[in-house]
Formats: C-alpha cells, sequence, structure tokens
C-alpha cells in the first residue's frame, strides 16, 4: 500500500462537529477516488454527538429524545465527544473489497496501540472492534443480584439496561468484570474507497453510553484506556503513537479483492460473493474460543 497521509482537524478546544468532519470525509473521499491525492486518514476530536448506522434499532437510541445523525456506515448507534480519538481512514483498495479484512487491520493497529500503554486487549468473535476481556463466564459476579440463568440481559430481548440501574450501565462494566469494549468500528465502502473509520477511548466520560445501548449490545459495556490503565492518559498522548501503528499496518499491508466462492481457477475473481478474512497478526492476543456472538 502506498505511504499514508495524515490529516490532525481538531481536538480539545478545536474540537470539529461531526457534520463539518462529514463533509471533510466526503471531499476527501471524491479526491481519493480521482487520484488527486493518496491514502489519508483524518484524525479529530468531536463535541459530544450521538451517530447511529444503518443498522440501529429505534429502541437502542436515546430514550429522552436526544438528537441523533444519522450515518451511511455499518454497524448501529455510538457515541463521539472529548478524550474520544476518532479516526477515519479513506483508502483505496482492490475491488471487489474484502471489507472484513480492511477492518481486521484497523483491530489490529489499535490492539497495538493498546499494548504500547500496558493494556491488553483483543478481538472477540463475532463482535467487531476491540476489547477487553472479563472473567470467565462461570467466575462473573450477579448483576443486580440475580444468577447468571435468570439474567435479564441474556434472556429478556426487551430488557433495557438504560432503566434498571447503574448495576446494568455500560459505563460500570469494568466493576462488573465484564467484556467492554475500548474502541468502535464502523465504515462504508463507495467506489473502492473507504469512509468512516474507528472511535478510541482514551479518557471520556463513559457514561455518556448510558443513554444508549452501544453497538446494540446488552450484555457488555464500555472501556477507556485511562479508566484501565488507572492514569491519565489524554489524547494527545495516543495521537502520534494510533499514526505510528496506522503506519506500520495499513502501509505493510498488501490488501487482495475479497475472496469468493467458486471463483475460476485462473485466479479472476467474480463480482459478488462471500467476504473471506484476511489472515492478521494480532500479536498472541486471539480470544478464547466460546464467547459469545453479537446479535
Amino acid at each position: 500500500m502506498s505511504e499514508l497521509r495524515f490529516v490532525r482537524m481538531g481536538f480539545g478546544e478545536r474540537a470539529v462537529e461531526y457534520r463539518e468532519a462529514w463533509d471533510e470525509q466526503r471531499r476527501v473521499h471524491a479526491a481519493r477516488f480521482a487520484d488527486e491525492i493518496p491514502d489519508t486518514v483524518l484524525l479529530v476530536e468531536h463535541p459530544p454527538v450521538y451517530t447511529a448506522g444503518r443498522r440501529t434499532a429505534d429502541v437502542e437510541r436515546p430514550l429522552d429524545g436526544t438528537p441523533v445523525i444519522d450515518v451511511d456506515r455499518g454497524g448501529k448507534i455510538t457515541w463521539h465527544g472529548p478524550g474520544q480519538l476518532v479516526g477515519y481512514p479513506i483508502q483505496k483498495l482492490p475491488r471487489p473489497v474484502d471489507v472484513v479484512a480492511h477492518v481486521r487491520r484497523l483491530e489490529e493497529a489499535l490492539i497495538r496501540v493498546c499494548a504500547e500503554f500496558g493494556l491488553e486487549a483483543t478481538r472477540i468473535e463475532g463482535r467487531s472492534g476491540v476489547w477487553v476481556l472479563g472473567d470467565p463466564v462461570a467466575s462473573l459476579p450477579s448483576a443486580g443480584g440475580l444468577s447468571l440463568d435468570l439474567d435479564p440481559r441474556l434472556a429478556d430481548e426487551e430488557f433495557d439496561p438504560r432503566l434498571n440501574g447503574p448495576e446494568y450501565a455500560p459505563s460500570n462494566a469494568g466493576q462488573r468484570r465484564e467484556d467492554r469494549k475500548i474502541a468502535a468500528i464502523g465504515i462504508r465502502v463507495a467506489k473502492g474507497v473507504t469512509m468512516h473509520g474507528f472511535s478510541l477511548n482514551v479518557n471520556p466520560d463513559n457514561k455518556w453510553f448510558d443513554r444508549i445501548i452501544p453497538c446494540g449490545i446488552r450484555d457488555a459495556g464500555v472501556a477507556s484506556l485511562s479508566a484501565e490503565l488507572g492514569r491519565e492518559v489524554t489524547v494527545d498522548d495516543v495521537l502520534p503513537v494510533v499514526e505510528r501503528h496506522l503506519r506500520e499496518v495499513l502501509e505493510k499491508a498488501e490488501p487482495r479483492p475479497r475472496e469468493v466462492a467458486g471463483a475460476a481457477e485462473d485466479g479472476k475473481t467474480a463480482r459478488e460473493g462471500t467476504p473471506a478474512r484476511e489472515k492478521v497478526s494480532t500479536a498472541g492476543q486471539a480470544p478464547p474460543a466460546g464467547r459469545v456472538p453479537a446479535a
């Protein structure tokens, strides 16, 4: 892959409104498709905002009617705001694009970022993003005083953790020793060029996530570098580390067209089919078997 260009859009007091950054994504996307610029990663911090991907259900949105920006990426609803580093890699990839491989590369870079700060993070089978693993299910404390078998988050599809106290809040998943997401990923590919990307929780107020069903996941929560490490880490601290690991992973990658079942033996690739996962190193941090996949 060609050399990456990084653009730091704004942070802290110069945080960029989400819609402004979205407009810039579209401008850069068009320029990249036309080969006017190289692959580009926009890095930014946003003022508080909820954004909803195309798969978001109405019941996952804020109960109090807080405005939500509906966007054209995959995935479900999430929050962006102070203390969170957001990255939008805009890359031209061979068609048909292997979307899963692209996501895996972003996860790998962020896993390496966490490791450099002293936090072990990994993937969970069936769930995108980067996770801090909780205790094995058999060792977890009972939520709300209930036995595991009666935990309503697992048994009742209509259960709403937002109405049932802090013991179910996503921001308290670390105290409950449950799996918790530290980096979310949601992308879109148009004309062979990627848009949207990732958000890494550095030192945000994770209670913002308690007003939604983050990523549509009810039985896990959210994490941040600062909370997990027990020390203050800032976006300024993380920014150059993220750039370095994105460069190492993305520039060394050799993206290939999506493999398609039944493709011709001569190596030609069909136009449609099921994405195949690219093998990407996880530095010995593969998720354990038996994790519950996302709905």
